[in-house]
């Protein structure tokens, strides 16, 4: 009987590729740091979920699933590491999810999202730079977010001025579903007229938004939508997930939860 669960909650991808190179890797790493827990996984978008269902077989664990097997398995002291970006709408109702439990465990521990205090953001986009140190100061990297109606959306905007801050005058952030949109994000772009663009996702995956709204073929993706501005475009699709150093402030940020140093 399992008396020490860790939970990792993703908002998933029905993408085999890119889940390999950022979830998994992103588990595996968790798992390093917590030997003696038992790791389960949870998806929070049921959509997902299904179409991995019904397409793959492969079953996988809403919030509420996973709370109830580990309850099953005896695990008493949970740690609960979400790889969101934001404490947006899928944070707070998978913390809903789990403290519909809390009676059922001993303690559980919630470690934070990428992005949650001033420090995150710094040590963020450090981990992105050390990815893209080479690039020529006459090109302009360009990160598609997803974006969010709930008031974290904010965390877009501060980060485009934090690169700059920092002195990453070519970094620039725009969000497929939020502000900064697209059309806020060329204003910039077009003033700063960089020689070249590279295109990248700022989510954990390389899924569906990266490959057809960023770099698709319609005419309404990033990359036809800026090529028709005359700028030549390469897409990089590459989640955070794969950045080495993206996956250890989650797994930092888990390690807080438990204060474990």
């Amino acid at each position: 009987m399992a008396s020490k669960g860790l939970l990792v909650v993703s908002f998933g991808t029905s993408y085999h590729e890119t889940r390999e190179k950022t979830i998994d890797k992103l588990e595996q790493d968790l798992q390093a740091a917590f030997p003696e827990y038992s790791l389960y996984r949870a998806w929070t978008s049921k959509i997902i979920i299904k179409k991995v269902m019904k397409r793959d077989n492969i079953k996988i664990n809403t919030v509420t699933e996973a709370m109830e097997t580990m309850k099953a398995q005896g695990v008493k002291n949970l740690v609960v590491q979400p790889t969101h970006i934001l404490s947006g709408i899928e944070n707070d109702i998978m913390k809903e999810d789990v403290m519909a439990f809390a009676a059922d465990f001993d303690s559980i521990a919630f470690g934070n999202p990428l992005l949650m205090y001033t420090e995150d953001f710094f040590d963020t986009i450090k981990a992105i730079m050390a990815e893209y140190g080479d690039l020529p100061k006459d090109e302009a990297l360009v990160f598609m977010g997803h974006g969010t109606a709930h008031a974290t959306n904010t965390v877009y905007a501060a980060l485009d001025y934090m690169f700059k801050d920092l002195g990453y005058t070519n970094v620039f952030m725009g969000t497929v579903e939020a502000y900064p949109d697209f059309s806020t994000m060329l204003k910039m772009v077009k003033a700063f007229s960089p020689k070249k663009i590279t295109l990248a996702p700022f989510m954990i995956v390389a899924g569906d938004h990266a490959t057809n709204d960023m770099a698709g073929e319609d005419d309404d993706a990033w990359q036809t939508l800026l090529k028709k501005e005359g700028f030549g475009v390469e897409c990089q699709l590459k989640g955070l997930g794969e950045y080495p150093k993206i996956r250890k402030i989650f797994v930092n940020h888990a390690l807080n939860a438990v204060n474990i140093k």
